[in-house]
């Protein structure tokens, strides 16, 4: 399990990656979990939050894709008024190897506005970016973006296409339901004041992704009145 980044109640935000692990090891079988942290080399991505991250499997390897997140706005750029003022990263997508501890940055033209607080499915060689909030436009479009890595010998290919089956939403929680990739939706937001109450099915499969609409359960009156979703916001 991976973990980077994060923002703490005293608005620190930060830029570590830790790797946990667990181990059963010994007589008894009894598991351990085990973090570390991972010193990364290269082009680094700084300190974030409501940023994603997802595994890629191209050509027998494995990396890490990071994409997304807001951070406070660069030191020469603050002013008094604007000195906790936090911005969108930009629209960079990261490409961590876990087993060298490397990272590098790609542009892609199609990745033209930061986003945070998205959603990531991935699958294969695949990752799919979905909603998010930008605070440039204070919108939350219906973006839906495929993000291929192939994991070539030297250089990695990456290539973004813009799909157009996206919905409008923000701070969301995934969960998959099985082995398969197939997904829930549940909760986030459709703009500052209005929450989310309908619930969504994704699934990935060689076609592509699919979203479908899904049975919205019975809402309790604190979850129907409240203006928040489990305590998180976009920010």
């Amino acid at each position: 399990y991976l973990i980077h980044g994060g923002r703490t109640p005293n608005n620190e935000i930060s830029s570590s990656l830790y790797l946990l692990t667990t181990d059963s090891r010994g007589c008894n079988r009894k598991l351990t979990l085990r973090c570390k942290e991972k010193d990364l080399v290269g082009e680094v991505p700084g300190a974030r939050y409501g940023h994603t991250m997802s595994m890629v499997k191209s050509h027998g390897k494995t990396a890490c894709v990071l994409f997304g997140g807001r951070s406070y706005m660069p030191a020469g750029e603050r002013t008094t008024e604007s000195w906790n003022t936090v911005v969108d990263c930009p629209p960079q997508v990261f490409l961590i190897d876990l087993e060298f501890d490397c990272s590098s940055t790609h542009t892609l033209p199609e990745l033209s506005e930061g986003q945070s607080f998205h959603l990531a499915f991935a699958r294969e060689d695949s990752v799919y970016f979905l909603g998010g909030h930008s605070i440039t436009s204070d919108s939350r479009p219906p973006r839906l973006f495929r993000l291929r890595v192939e994991l070539l010998q030297g250089s990695p290919l990456l290539s973004c296409e813009t799909l157009h089956n996206g919905i409008s939403i923000s701070s969301a929680i995934i969960t998959r339901t099985g082995p398969s990739h197939r997904y829930i939706i549940l909760g986030g937001y459709q703009s500052d004041s209005q929450k989310r109450m309908e619930c969504s099915t994704v699934i990935l499969d060689e076609t592509g992704i699919q979203i479908e609409p899904l049975e919205t359960p019975q809402w309790t009156q604190d979850i129907v009145q409240s203006r928040t979703w489990f305590g998180g916001s976009s920010g």
